[in-house]
């Protein structure tokens, strides 16, 4: 069997081998998993698919500090934001458990001649492609509502950060999860492509860059294959003169540095009304410079970036705003290994990459409004949609902004809310489309049957 190494990113050494999934073997596991889903009738009962599902979270729940050491040593973050990680994946499992009743039909009146119903089935072996940032959390956040729905479950994770979900797979069978109803298949880009390409794969979830969303998305359109998106972001808080900055700097750096800025609904463009603009530049920097930086199971605020091809992405983005007259107020540099400093940079035009593209790194661009309309503009000013946040205590201008920003999700006075197991997660535009978390998720891992019965 082919395999490769799994490398912490605190130290770039390798401490696992992760088998390397063959075309053939693919092949083996949908077979499996559609072997599964025809002969184990128990799993068709709702109470079933609960029950395990609930199991399975007190089985990580059982196994929670190894399993956040582990994924802190497969992705290099903070123990404490591993541990996080751990908490929210017991709550999407917990949630979903609870939440099959949900899975519901309804009547539709058509006269007294007539029955019509509608009923929610599953669809069948889905495909769950998954990034390197999360993976246990992402990787139960798309699997939970899945298996809840009655589905079989085939994750791909990325070849950067395998091992928490292998072990999470080996945990759900220990649960009661039927073999074959939750499977992980392990290496490069071209085991995800052979998994989307499968004519028996019957629905495709991807999480990833906008970029690899399109090939995907191309790929499911070649044999009219659901899909479910959720791709890049570059999100904004906008901050107002009347915001309560006590509150709203530390929401703003959380924002940044959550594992080290590789996140998607990290909040990298910090868009200032005028009037306070050096005041917030200065609470922001002063709060970044105060950050600590280490190997991950240290628990340091920031830990590395998950691999050298993302840190010279980061410095060539910061090199290119440079160029074009954009100021560092703080860090930017290259501290050794692949850590580097929290950023904070101004003086950044609207129309340079690094205002509009993903760094996918603890890099933030601030910049400076005059009105509520210049605010919108600026956080419109991307070609993504996924997340903003807005402070003010202007309870008007709070609904006029949150409904005028073109993201999938937005945030007023705070920003993330913990795991925010229950809330519908997606973007716009080039953030993808489709909603994971909460119901909305449930209800895409299955599709509605209209039954029309003549009495």
């Amino acid at each position: 069997m082919a395999t490769f190494y799994a490398v912490d990113p605190s130290t770039l050494k390798p401490f696992a081998e992760v088998p390397d999934t063959t075309e053939e073997e693919i092949a083996a596991m949908v077979a499996d998993a559609q072997r599964a889903l025809a002969v184990e009738q128990e799993w068709r009962v709702p109470e079933t698919r609960a029950r395990a599902l609930m199991r399975l979270a007190r089985a990580v729940e059982d196994e929670a500090e190894p399993l956040a050491e582990l994924e802190c040593r497969d992705t290099g973050k903070p123990l404490s934001q591993a541990r996080a990680d751990v908490a929210a994946t017991v709550r999407y499992l917990e949630y979903y458990a609870g939440s099959l009743e949900r899975l519901e039909g309804r009547q539709i009146p058509l006269g007294p001649g007539v029955l019509d119903y509608t009923v929610r089935e599953p669809w069948g072996v889905c495909a769950q492609i998954i990034p390197w940032n999360y993976p246990l959390q992402v990787a139960t956040r798309t699997a939970a509502p899945a298996l809840a729905a009655g589905n079989a479950v085939i994750l791909k994770p990325s070849e950067l950060a395998s091992l928490t979900p292998l072990r999470l797979a080996d945990l759900a069978l220990g649960a009661g999860v039927p073999r074959g109803l939750l499977q992980v298949a392990t290496g490069d880009g071209a085991v995800g492509a052979a998994l989307v390409a499968h004519e028996r794969v019957a629905h495709v979830t991807f999480v990833g860059s906008a970029a690899n969303g399109a090939r995907v998305a191309e790929a499911c359109a070649r044999r009219l294959a659901p899909l479910e998106l959720e791709l890049g972001g570059k999100s904004p808080n906008l901050v107002f003169a009347d915001a309560d900055l006590d509150k709203a700097v530390p929401a703003i750096v959380r924002a940044l540095i959550q594992n080290a800025g590789q996140s998607c609904s990290a909040g990298s463009r910090l868009l200032i009304e005028r009037s306070i603009h050096v005041d917030v530049v200065h609470l922001v920097a002063a709060a970044f410079e105060a950050l600590t930086i280490g190997p991950g199971i240290e628990d340091p605020d920031l830990g590395p970036l998950i691999s050298e091809r993302q840190l010279e992405n980061a410095k060539r983005m910061l090199a290119g705003a440079r160029e074009q007259g954009a100021g560092v107020v703080t860090g930017g540099e290259h501290v050794e290994g692949l850590f580097l400093q929290p950023t904070l940079v101004t003086n950044v035009d609207p129309a340079s990459e690094l205002f509009r593209e993903e760094v996918f790194g603890p890099v933030l661009c601030a910049v400076p409004f005059g009105d509520e309309r210049e605010a919108i503009e600026l956080a419109n000013a991307t070609a993504y949609g996924l997340v903003a946040g807005v402070w003010t205590r202007d309870l008007g201008r709070a609904h006029r902004v949150a409904g005028a920003i073109q993201a999938g999700q937005v945030f007023v006075n705070t920003y993330g809310v913990g795991g925010g197991v229950e809330l519908p997660f997606g973007g716009m535009k080039r953030s993808g489309y489709g909603r994971g978390k909460g119901i909305e998720a449930l209800l895409a891992y299955s599709q509605v049957k209209n039954v029309c019965v003549a009495l």
